[in-house]
């Protein structure tokens, strides 16, 4: 058995939830014996046999024409398809059958949707990060049931061990709010982000890449003028500083429009940080009564959310949920089992 493991061409530019999970996923694969590798397209000799199973992370237009080959060529693949949309199942599934006469007379007219159902329905198998992921993919673009299975993201478990000493020292920090993500990204809800922590009357940090494009200078613009946040550039996922970053916050922040579920918010949480989080995307089914849930379209929700949770005291619940449900090993073992079957087929 050979695991491939693909995604869309620009994964390590962006740095994103699906770089870490296909890096963290092999590793942990490979530690159970797993002969895993990263798909390479320049492999002029790649050809694959009964054994091969390729998982592909995300479907949409960039991992269309991988998905449409795999399948003309035999190849066996599953996909994790990291889908979800604020818009209701009903409203999607009436868009498709809106757009579908106009498919007809504007040929070669597709919206994402089809790129996402196309990937879906040709995989032997179909893994996504949540029940809510699972349930709109089935009512909004109508992928078999049968074709989900249900698979969490993982944690690593170096966060349960972070040195919150690291941070403090360098920054004089501690017991702040924490944000970490992209800004100027629009489901990241960066403005809103921001505007909430000046109003906010605590030492805040961000650590963050901004993006160039017109957003990412607004968030740019706000940070400048911003005496409580501190702006962090960003820093490699290994970093000590990044995990001591988690220990040494009271408050990690993530009021962004969705989240499935949000991996930067699992890694503060097991490194025992309080948790604010959106209640969009399959959150609720990870941190369950453990975080604290603001509404990202409202500042002041997101304001009197952080402020609660900023009066609580920090404790281990969130972290122990974390370390008995989504360690890698775990969300690991469980996806060994789907390849074994799906290859059985």
């Amino acid at each position: 058995m050979k695991i491939y493991l693909a995604s869309y061409q620009t994964l390590m530019i962006n740095r994103g939830g699906p770089t870490y999970k296909i890096l963290c996923l092999k590793d942990t694969l490979e530690k159970l014996g797993i002969d895993v590798c990263l798909f390479n397209m320049w492999d002029y000799d790649l050809k694959f046999t009964d054994d091969d199973l390729v998982h592909i992370f995300n479907a949409n237009i960039h991992t269309y024409p991988m998905a449409n080959n795999l399948k003309l060529y035999g190849a066996k693949y599953v996909v994790n398809p990291i889908f979800y949309s604020n818009h209701s199942a009903q409203k999607i599934h009436l868009y498709r059958m809106l757009e579908a006469p106009f498919k007809k007379i504007f040929k070669r007219t597709y919206s994402d949707y089809f790129f996402t159902k196309y990937v879906c329905d040709n995989a032997k198998m179909v893994l996504p990060n949540t029940r809510d992921e699972g349930n709109l993919l089935c009512g909004a673009l109508g992928v078999e049931r049968e074709k989900i299975q249900i698979i969490h993201n993982g944690v690593e478990e170096r966060f349960a061990h972070a040195d919150p000493s690291i941070f403090e020292k360098k920054y004089g920090l501690k017991d702040f709010i924490l944000y970490v993500g992209h800004l100027g990204a629009v489901r990241k809800n960066g403005p809103k982000i921001i505007e909430a922590l000046q109003r906010i009357d605590h030492p805040s940090v961000i650590i963050a890449d901004v993006l160039k494009n017109e957003e990412g200078d607004l968030c740019r613009e706000m940070l400048s003028h911003s005496k409580n946040i501190l702006h962090i550039d960003w820093l490699k996922h290994d970093d000590p500083m990044f995990a001591s970053a988690y220990a040494a916050c009271h408050t990690f922040i993530l009021p962004t429009r969705y989240e499935t579920p949000g991996r930067a918010a699992l890694e503060a949480g097991l490194a025992g940080a309080n948790v604010v989080i959106t209640p969009y995307g399959g959150t609720r089914e990870y941190f369950e009564q453990y975080a604290e849930y603001a509404e990202p379209s409202s500042v002041h929700s997101i304001v009197e959310v952080t402020e609660k949770s900023l009066e609580k005291k920090k404790d281990s619940v969130l972290k122990d949920h974390i370390l008995k449900n989504f360690l890698w090993d775990k969300i690991a073992r469980q996806t060994l089992q789907m390849y074994k079957r799906v290859l059985a087929q």
